[in-house]
């Protein structure tokens, strides 16, 4: 009698319910495999980072005394689907049981479902143990009415009773310090460096390479500073908590040419293969404000984003799929311009992030929102390609979590289920926050115009996407200023303005 069970890339938790006791009767089958490479091209640190985060943790369990069948991506016997490869192993075994974690992704959950049935052996289905909200609760509560993330948040903290008072309010008597989190970095502190010292993974990207496994960006292969076992992210975790989140959440919105990192912990990656549980890393964060190493908004603006914001999306993903993946609000079908892939582009902001995106497979929430997602938006780019071009390009991306922060977040092409107003902004914001505009080709201060250093195409294009949708967003009372202002311009302003837009939109390959 063998029960085979399956454990997938992004279910590398070693406390799970699984790990506890050796089994002679369970043999666990994991496997790297092209149907996964290849359903969209992938950053070359994501497919590094993964593939040895996998072999790490299946070494770990053959260590712990766990029987483990391993399938790497160069072997001859690989059938590089899940179905195939599951069948296979099956045989072999004589399997007379077969049990999965939920996956994350609706894609995955779909295959494996058919994979069990081809295999037309009893099955279970087990949680991962990982989050912090049930995915059947969550889907069944945003099925009808998506609540806004600020209330859903304020309702993790009570049911977690986390930084809350004695009488259940919140500690500091505000919910939410995010006013409070919007500095300019202005270069002091300095930012600290992520503590992973980089591995040489060079035979692997061999593998890798000879596989046929195409992907964007640099590999790093000598070097890769990513974390590939547990006790590299929780040494990440705690020179976080020393270093950087003391001035978290005052510059989390910050961005600069001068600090890839800034202040942000860069454990992502490991929270959503799961080598961190997102309560040890909230439970790390709360329990530094409580022995006065950090101020309570820093704290706070950190555990929003575990607690709230990454259960949130969590939730819209699982109750809106498979219909979200192909929502188009705003009827946007502009090709995304090659440079997305380059970097090669004038304007700085987005050479920067596009170019660190490539290098590192990195860049934070507000490079992604306000810069490389801000541009998409407003040019019209189709949400499909900017889909994918997040799923690829970054070595946290999920579906689960990219697919409601991109389509929904920051292209708005959901319509409003996850935001109120589309997160659309001009090239003051950009310089607000940032010291990208100081040496651009292009004049942030500008709407139109090519004397001397030409407009800004930001700036232009953003009246652009008001306009063009004018009937939808003119009404929201959070879009009323902009729209006010735009009724007060001269006309020849405007008109000025909508074609510098229009001559941008006819090249935007040449921006």
């Amino acid at each position: 009698m063998t029960t085979l069970r399956l454990i997938l890339g992004d279910q590398l938790n070693a406390a799970h319910t699984w790990f506890r006791t050796p089994r002679a009767d369970v043999l666990h089958v994991m496997m790297e495999v092209r149907s996964e490479t290849d359903y969209v091209r992938h950053h070359a640190q994501k497919v590094l980072a993964m593939f040895a985060a996998m072999r790490a943790f299946a070494t770990a369990l053959e260590t712990a005394g766990h029987r483990v069948r391993y399938l790497r991506i160069g072997d001859t016997d690989n059938r590089q689907s899940f179905a195939a490869n599951l069948a296979q192993v099956a045989a072999e075994c004589g399997a007379t049981r077969f049990e999965r974690m939920e996956a994350d992704e609706w894609r995955v959950e779909r295959l494996l479902d058919e994979a069990a049935a081809a295999l037309g052996l009893p099955q279970g289905v087990i949680g991962s143990e990982h989050f912090l909200a049930d995915r059947a609760e969550l889907a069944q509560r945003f099925a009808t009415k998506v609540p806004r993330m600020e209330f859903f948040y304020r309702d993790m903290r009570r049911r977690h009773r986390i930084l809350l008072d004695a009488d259940g309010g919140p500690v500091g008597g505000v919910w939410n310090f995010d006013a409070q989190n919007r500095d300019k970095w202005p270069g002091d502190p300095p930012a600290p460096d992520w503590p992973w010292r980089g591995h040489d993974l060079s035979a692997l990207w061999d593998e890798i390479v000879a596989a046929g496994v195409q992907t964007i960006g640099t590999p790093h292969a000598g070097t890769l500073r990513w974390p590939t076992s547990r006790r590299e992210a929780r040494a990440g975790l705690a020179r976080f908590i020393e270093h950087a989140l003391p001035h978290f959440g005052t510059y989390q919105d910050a961005m600069s040419t001068r600090s890839t990192t800034l202040f942000h912990s860069g454990l992502s990656f490991a929270l959503n293969v799961k080598l961190l549980h997102p309560r040890e890393v909230i439970d790390a964060a709360v329990a530094a404000w409580q022995a006065g190493k950090v101020e309570l908004a820093n704290c706070e603006g950190f555990v929003r984003q575990i607690l709230g914001w990454r259960e949130f999306v969590r939730g819209v993903y699982w109750a809106r799929m498979p219909g979200y993946a192909t929502a188009n609000a705003l009827d946007a079908h502009r090709p995304l311009p090659a440079w997305y892939w380059s970097g090669d582009t004038k304007m700085a902001c987005l050479r920067h992030a596009i170019a660190q995106s490539l290098d590192t497979g990195y860049a934070h929430h507000i490079q992604r929102l306000m810069v490389t997602g801000n541009f998409a938006l407003l040019a019209g780019c189709d949400p499909d390609e900017v889909d994918a071009w997040y799923l690829g390009i970054y070595i946290d991306a999920f579906e689960w979590v990219e697919m409601p922060n991109t389509r929904g977040m920051s292209q708005f092409a959901d319509g409003g289920v996850i935001a109120s107003k589309p997160y659309a902004g001009a090239a003051s914001y950009i310089g607000k926050q940032s010291d990208y505009c100081k040496a651009c080709a292009y004049d942030p201060k500008r709407r139109h115009g090519a004397s001397g250093k030409p407009a800004c195409p930001l700036n232009s294009l953003y009246w652009d996407f008001l306009l063009r949708h004018e009937a939808r967003f003119a009404r929201n009372p959070r879009m009323a200023m902009p729209y006010k202002a735009w009724a007060k311009m001269a006309p020849t302003e405007r008109a000025a303005t909508l074609s510098q837009a229009a001559r941008y939109l006819e090249r935007l390959e040449a921006l």
